[in-house]
């Protein structure tokens, strides 16, 4: 995927968003829901994987100059997540709640450019 460049911070994460969709599914992931949003968080990708329903983060960095992304991933951001995650399980499968995990995946390199992807399952 060939990006024009971009100069806001939330075009950026789309674009992220939209390499780690493509890449996922190129993993054999199918595509659930992009950006599920719920009050106090965001799921940034769901996925299913076989059976197994995987949310997951996406942390991108243009380089390594500012640390691992996926080292960066503050215990508070994944309480949010776990959060978000219960509260879309509830209103989505109620009691009956499929395996699940959550997952993060760290991009690195120019956006426009070329790309090395960090995939952590089952990351928390």
């Amino acid at each position: 995927m060939i990006i024009d460049k971009i100069y806001t911070t939330k075009a950026i994460g789309a674009q992220a968003e939209s390499l780690a969709c493509d890449y996922l599914q190129d993993n054999g992931l199918q595509k659930v829901c992009r950006n599920w949003r719920v009050k106090g968080g965001e799921i940034d990708l769901i996925m299913k994987d076989k059976g197994v329903l995987v949310f997951i983060e996406v942390k991108y960095r243009k380089n390594l100059g500012y640390g691992c992304a996926v080292e960066q991933w503050s215990d508070a951001q994944q309480r949010r997540l776990r959060l978000s995650a219960s509260l879309y399980l509830q209103k989505y499968y109620g009691d009956r709640e499929p395996p699940s995990r959550i997952d993060v995946l760290g991009i690195y390199g120019k956006i426009h450019g070329q790309h090395t992807f960090n995939w952590i399952k089952d990351a928390i």
